[in-house]
């Protein structure tokens, strides 16, 4: 029963695990276009094969890696390989190579998304042989192991059915051989203490205990796809984090902008209407004003990204830079509609890596103007006048050199900058050739913007920090916007050192581990799936506990190999196929509150073990005792079952759904070596309560057997009135004793008083089952002959009562001595 028990309730909260492949397969499309005897036909994504070219328009999944043929305005979202929501711009003509294959610019991959624009593509790889596969292929290489919890139920399992084993031989033995019983009756007796040595309740009560948590861990936006991994977040040493979505809102914000000589402070955050421009803390000038005007024409103009207005909330469709830029340009009253209806858009030159800079030309009564925004360095290199106060004139090379300063200092603290400028273009001009564009430009200004901490994420911070839990990000963004971000937050404080991909690629496992240990304040940026998991595997080979985050295919390897795999609600279903831990609202605070959460399931654990084992000396008791003293056995095995499988059950789980004790985020990780079974669990289960109880239900053995004219040697039948009394005296004092020892139990440091005995509701209800049995076992005849019972007289029952409170009393004065000797 309680291997079946155990079995549904883990079947039920993790069916929906493991289910990668099934995941893989709905996220690419149905049908797909490609060209075949010089013809555009549909066919399923399954029929794509090596040589094929594939036609794609905005809305379309890529079905298969493919050379760019031919582009036009194309944008992918890439996020699912890459992690980082940022569409990125295609093109067809040839390019220099990539740090990170996966950002190659005139590649698509299998997975992404295309987000605007048309193209055609040569297919080179499909199926298992597409990037999207292989790193699909690296999440189910990852053999999945056993959680710190797992482990340590096997190892309390094992030591005790080692320990009931031996001490079975050993009554058996000597029943046998000194005591000289039947070899019946031994083997019978030798089968009751190792009965009572195993706590039958204890599988069920973690599994319960565990469901339970898992649940209310849903409420608070963390859905368990793994019991085990409730517990396991809870000792948890490390959390390697992602920043964009995780950490900040994944919404880019324009913070400053600089025209000609000001920096303007832009105040608000997020897609909301809410800010302002300040400079020097007051509303700008009207010079002013028409400056900003017309660096936002430019903002607006070069800008692919459209900003959507929907039942008084803003989303950006494109971009999420681009949309930064919108959103500013509203902020500030600019009408961009307007101002794109009086000059429309002629054509673009798309973004490119080598040029780092896009432009959009416009015409207007004839007069075509080409609006550049790209890197600063490289757009105040190409510009050879400057627009201040509305007057152009030159701009000279001192000047220049003081505007990349001002550059510098705004991507110091981390914001991503960008220039725009713009030229009249003359008639003859072939505007087809950037080179030829993009010069003689006229300086306009700087926007920089960063992604703003998501609320609550620096608060969770100082929290883990509190609970001795170190936080590491790990990135695929610029080294100085991941610092930035990690200094606002309290993830660094003081010297931090940035290992971008490349230097990691040339650590060998020994140096990285060696840097892993010392340095404290640490940022991994522009790094790639397999950087996480090797980061998961040598933080594992350090005996780290690791939690690690994701949200895209390329996440799901680290995702499985890390002890505990805590994937984005938003992110790919590979990802959260192949976590443990799915955050519905992405935000790293709920992390902090699943943390708080494991830690009390742990503990919730030691105490429900602490409860159980408790009873257990007192049933292993009796049968020392009917070996040494040749008395009758004080309980009997029927008995034994019905306070494991019976009366303990409940209150058991109760202990199960304790709320948090105060200090539970104040202390740090529990080592990974400590076990379930430690001295304290051992010292107060089985020698301290378990003896007070034992001694408690002896005597009151004794003192029925006694007072009915009982004297020692004498020997009782079990169908003896007598000897049924006395057994049913113990079977109740065990009973009553666990009930004070259930209240007690709530706590492990502090005071059960202070805490509140009835604050968990579950105890009263514990309490009630638990004497219901206990009545039920007693006074229903039916069950009488069963468990061999009969019912106490007044004076026993009024003996059995006050058990409860002895045992409470001795276990708060222990633990008061505990806590002023600590």
């Amino acid at each position: 029963m309680v291997i079946i028990i155990n079995a549904l309730f883990s079947f039920w909260q993790e069916y929906e695990a493991e289910k990668a492949a099934e995941a893989l397969k709905n996220i690419l499309p149905v049908m797909v276009k490609v060209i075949r005897a010089s013809k555009e036909v549909l066919i399923p994504a399954a029929d794509v094969v090596h040589g094929d070219v594939i036609i794609l328009e905005e809305g379309d999944t890529v079905p298969a890696d493919a050379r760019i043929l031919e582009s036009h305005n194309l944008r992918v979202d890439a996020s699912a390989l890459t992690g980082e929501s940022k569409p990125v711009r295609k093109v067809s003509h040839p390019v220099r190579e990539a740090d990170n294959y996966i950002d190659t610019e005139n590649i698509l991959f299998a997975g992404t998304q295309v987000t605007s624009g048309t193209g055609r593509a040569a297919v080179f790889a499909t199926g298992r042989d597409t990037e999207f596969s292989r790193i699909a292929a690296l999440t189910q290489e990852v053999r999945e192991e056993p959680s710190p919890l797992q482990r340590q139920i096997s190892l309390a399992a094992r030591i005790i059915g080692a320990l009931a084993v031996a001490m079975g031989v050993i009554l058996f033995l000597v029943n046998l051989y000194i005591v000289r019983l039947p070899l019946e009756t031994a083997f019978i007796f030798a089968i009751g203490l190792m009965v009572a040595n195993v706590p039958e309740g204890l599988l069920p009560s973690v599994t319960l205990s565990l469901a339970a948590s898992a649940r209310k861990m849903a409420r608070e936006n963390a859905l368990v796809k793994r019991l085990s991994s409730v517990e396991t977040l809870g000792s948890t040493t490390i959390i390697c984090t992602d920043k964009t979505g995780t950490l900040t809102r994944g919404e880019m914000t324009v913070r400053k902008i600089w025209i000609p000589h000001k920096v303007i402070e832009v105040t608000g955050s997020g897609y909301r209407p809410e800010g302002q421009f300040l400079f020097r803390g007051e509303p700008v000038s009207h010079r002013d004003m028409a400056e900003l005007k017309l660096l936002m024409r430019a903002a607006t103009f070069c800008n692919d990204s459209a900003l959507i207005h929907e039942e008084g909330e803003w989303s950006v469709l494109g971009d999420s830079t681009e949309g930064a830029l919108l959103v500013a340009a509203e902020k500030l009253g600019f009408d961009a509609e307007a101002e794109l209806e009086a000059m429309p858009r002629i054509t673009e030159l798309p973004f490119d890596s080598r040029r780092k800079s896009m432009t959009s030309i416009h015409e207007k009564s004839g007069k075509r103007v080409a609006y550049v925004k790209g890197a600063p360095k490289k757009i105040i290199g190409l510009s050879e006048r400057i627009s201040v106060d509305g007057r152009v004139r030159a701009l000279h090379e001192d000047e220049k050199e003081r505007i990349i300063g001002i550059h510098d200092e705004m991507a110091s603290k981390g914001l991503r900058v960008l220039a725009f400028a713009y030229r009249e273009l003359p008639e003859d001009l072939e505007v087809r050739d950037p080179g030829e564009v993009e010069r003689d430009l006229i300086l306009v200004g700087m926007a920089a913007m960063y992604d703003p901490p998501r609320e609550g994420v620096k608060e969770a911070v100082e929290h883990c920090k509190t609970a001795g839990i170190r936080i590491m990000m790990i990135t695929g963004d610029y080294g100085l916007t991941a610092e930035a971000i990690a200094r606002e937050i309290g993830i660094v404080e003081g010297e931090c050192r940035i290992i971008k991909g490349k230097e990691l690629d040339k650590l060998k496992d020994t140096e990285l581990r060696g840097i892993l240990a010392r340095e404290r304040n640490l940022i991994f940026a522009r790094a790639v799936p397999e950087h996480k998991m090797r980061i998961a595997s040598v933080l594992e080979d350090s005996d780290e506990i690791v939690a690690m985050t994701g949200d895209g295919v390329n996440d799901a390897p680290a995702l499985r190999k890390a002890d505990i795999g805590v994937a984005m609600g938003s992110g790919t279903d590979v990802a959260k196929e192949a976590a443990d831990i799915v955050l519905a609202d992405d935000n790293f605070a709920s992390i902090v509150t699943a943390v708080r959460e494991g830690r009390t399931v742990y503990e919730n654990i030691r105490k429900f073990i602490t409860y159980i084992f408790s009873h257990e000396t007192a049933e292993i008791v009796p049968f020392i005792m009917m070996v040494l003293f040749s008395i009758p056995l004080p309980i009997t095995i029927m008995q034994i079952l019905a306070i494991d499988l019976g009366t303990d059950t409940l209150p058991a789980l109760a202990l199960g759904r304790s709320p948090p004790e105060s200090d539970v985020m104040k202390l740090p990780p529990r080592p990974p070596s400590e076990r379930l079974l430690n001295r304290e669990v051992i010292l107060r289960g089985y020698l301290f309560t378990g003896t007070i109880e034992a001694a408690l239900i002896m005597a009151a053995y004794f003192l029925v057997l006694y007072s009915g004219g009982w004297l020692p040697g004498q020997e009782l039948s079990a169908s003896d009135p007598l000897y049924m009394r006395a057994t049913t005296a113990v079977f109740a004092g065990i009973v009553m004793a666990q009930l004070g020892n259930l209240l007690s139990s709530q706590t492990l440091r502090s005071s059960a008083l202070e805490v509140g005995l009835l604050r968990n509701r579950w105890i009263p209800a514990g309490m009630v089952f638990a004497i219901s049995v206990m009545l039920l076992v007693i006074y229903l005849p039916p069950l009488q002959p069963i468990f061999g019972t009969s019912p106490p007289g007044i004076r026993e029952w009024f003996i059995l009562i006050f058990f409860t409170p002895i045992v409470f009393l001795t276990d708060e004065m222990r633990k008061f001595i505990q806590r002023r000797l600590a």
